[in-house]
């Protein structure tokens, strides 16, 4: 360490606890060791009216003086003018003067005029007797830092400086067998052992009994030997016996002949942010269960509110079919009516599911422009007569392939979201053409994308807009921002699940005061298949020869009906509660085609009596049934037919045949 030629009794960067500067290092090579060994960081001492007294080699590798350019001279010759001017160094001794440390970072000026970002600690040097009698400083530059935050993390636990005078941070070297050799002011502070109480004993002695068990300490030390650095957080051991969670860093450090010497420990205890940090995991962990409760309260009464009034229509058609005067006519009306109101309960059901989206698809190939037209009386009652409808779709739009009734869920939703941002009335465009790229999410439509075949429908309103600070929100299931009891939250969200699974994507585009557009993308078909092939085939499973059928349900409602519809097309159907009773029919000789069982049953599921059926009955065929996602009724990968819940008696049919 170079000494200064005007008081030559300072010969330390920095001074040991409860030691005066005059003899702070003379009493341990090792400290003048470190010191110099430390490259990145500028550590020299001032004397009480802020002139240089010390200089180690990191100060003149970054700074540019050597050190008899600079010892002697005021260290506000390091800042830049405009600090100067400002009164900036003289401000920072007289903060290490009132409050014992002053921390800060900014731009200082190297010897070539350069200027670079630093971090500068500034910390009080005392005698024995507490009298201030210079200070310690350390500056690093920090210029990446401030370029690449990061990287800097990643580098600065290998440059950390073993500072005497850093009160904040319990700094001391180790022996290489762990055993402490030095102690400075923030040990002391943190763990309340003197220096002559701790010195000479392995470090071991702040760990946890648990930690020691373990062997921790021995496992740090051999890590920072192979990676040259060991960072770790954990519960520490004061004194008195009490615990302080702590940061730990451990560095070897070598000599000149690059031999082992020990090791640098640097430990800060950071309980305080560790409370806080706890306290935040707690409160987010109160905000998110309160959010899902709140979630579950709106879908619960947004899913009740709608079944309610899907049942109200089936259990009122089939009051009306019971009147023993009801005409034909009718009768074949309610019947469609109750048939119809199913199909819209079912895709209420695949929207639970969408946002994950799990749903069930069933792609196809059809018209949207013929899709969208059939719904034009339905779109004009929905939205009601205070907002004019305006319908724009090319005659030769492309036909795409996805599921169609997916689509028209998906399609009503984007217009009734529409209809509720104009509450006092607007206009609504539909329009769709031809796109040869699909975007991105919220991406408007000229800039980038993937580049295909796909038709675009876009529904426009002059409403209310949506808030830029929740369209990165709009598609989540469970938000909304409609008024509480107004919406279930899943709409957007089975829009979103529906357009992925389809292949396409959905965008939007929003303007406080003047309006929203969603734009639903969806793939063009490559080939029209036969609409009469589609339904002669319908018709033709109705008409098939009978089956030997073992249906497996545990639900009475479900499997009474089940048996006899299926006895009513001509099928001979056997019906057990549970896959046990199935067994016992099986075991007992009867002889079937096809087994069609539930999944989910109490005691054994439908997968394990499939599974036991495919061992002991290898030929004998078995499809599964579930009102579960397709992703849960197949999870295990067990390669049986799944027929997805609810389903149509003539898709039930298509797959006996």
């Amino acid at each position: 360490m170079q000494e200064d030629t005007a008081e030559p009794d300072i010969k330390a960067d920095v001074p040991a606890a409860d030691v005066p500067v005059a003899n702070a290092l003379t009493s341990s090579g090792r400290f003048e060791l470190l010191v110099h060994a430390i490259t990145d960081y500028a550590i020299y001492l001032l004397d009480l009216d802020g002139s240089i007294v010390s200089w180690n080699t990191g100060a003149e590798r970054f700074k540019g003086y050597r050190a008899e350019e600079i010892i002697g001279k005021h260290f506000s010759c390091l800042y830049t003018q405009e600090e100067r001017a400002a009164g900036i160094p003289e401000r920072a001794l007289a903060t290490v003067a009132t409050q014992g440390r002053y921390e800060t970072e900014g731009l200082r000026v190297r010897k070539d005029g350069s200027r670079f970002w630093a971090s500068i600690v500034i910390d009080p040097v005392v005698d024995e007797s507490g009298t201030l009698i210079g200070y310690a400083k350390v500056t690093r530059d920090i210029t990446d830092k401030k370029a690449a935050e990061q990287a800097l993390f990643e580098s600065e636990q290998r440059f950390r400086l073993l500072v005497q005078g850093v009160r904040d941070y319990a700094i001391y070297m180790l022996d290489p067998k762990g055993r402490i050799t030095d102690w400075n002011s923030g040990a002391v502070a943190i763990t309340g052992y003197t220096a002559g109480e701790i010195v000479g004993r392995h470090f071991s002695c702040f760990y946890t009994q648990e930690d020691r068990d373990r062997g921790e300490p021995e496992r740090g030390l051999a890590i920072a030997l192979q990676r040259h650095t060991f960072q770790h957080e954990g519960w520490r051991i004061r004194k008195n016996g009490t615990r302080f969670w702590a940061n730990v860093v451990i560095d070897p450090i070598y000599n000149e002949a690059n031999r082992l010497i020990g090791f640098a420990k640097i430990t800060r205890d950071i309980t305080e942010r560790k409370r806080a940090q706890d306290e935040v995991d707690r409160q987010r962990d109160i905000l998110s269960h309160a959010q899902k409760l709140e979630a579950i309260g709106r879908i619960t009464g947004g899913v009740a509110h709608d079944f309610n009034n899907l049942l109200t229509i089936i259990r009122s058609a089939a009051d009306l079919l019971g009147m023993n005067n009801l005409a034909a006519e009718k009768r074949s009306r309610y019947v469609e009516i109750i048939a119809e109101t199913a199909e819209r309960a079912a895709l209420m059901t695949k929207q639970l599911l969408a946002f994950a989206r799990e749903q069930p698809l069933h792609p196809e190939v059809f018209s949207i422009a013929s899709c969208i037209q059939a719904l034009t009386h339905v779109i004009e009652m929905t939205v009601g007569a205070k907002i004019q409808v305006d319908i724009d779709l090319p005659t030769d739009l492309k036909d795409v392939h996805a599921d169609a009734g997916q689509f028209e869920s998906a399609f009503l939703n984007l217009v009734i979201n529409s209809r509720d941002a104009m509450p006092a009335g607007g206009t609504l465009q539909i329009s769709a053409c031809y796109s040869d790229r699909l975007p991105s999410l919220h991406e408007h439509a000229d800039t980038g994308g993937i580049f295909g075949h796909f038709i675009a429908v876009t529904i426009n309103d002059t409403g209310c807009g949506i808030e830029p600070s929740a369209i990165d929100q709009i598609f989540e299931p469970f938000f909304t921002t409609k008024e509480l009891n107004k919406g279930t939250g899943l709409g957007l969200s089975q829009v979103y699940g529906f357009a992925k699974q389809s292949g396409g994507e959905v965008v939007v585009e929003s303007q406080v005061g003047e309006g929203t557009a969603f734009t639903l993308y969806l793939p063009c078909a490559q080939e029209q298949p036969s609409a009469d092939s589609v339904e002669s085939s319908s018709e033709e499973s109705r008409h098939v020869r009978s089956r030997n059928l073992l249906l497996v349900e545990d639900n009475e409602m479900v499997g009474g009906f089940t048996q006899s519809a299926l006895s009513d097309v001509g099928h001979n159907v056997s019906w057990a509660l549970n896959a046990e009773a199935a067994l016992e029919m099986l075991d007992a000789g009867q002889e079937f085609d096809l087994v069609l069982s539930d999944v989910v049953m109490p005691g054994m599921s439908g997968i394990e009596l499939a599974q036991e059926i495919q061992r002991r009955w290898p030929d004998l065929r078995v499809v599964l049934s579930s009102g579960y996602s397709p992703a849960l009724a197949q999870k295990g990968g067990h390669g049986f037919e799944l027929l997805q819940k609810p389903y149509t008696l003539d898709q039930l049919l298509a797959v006996i045949q």
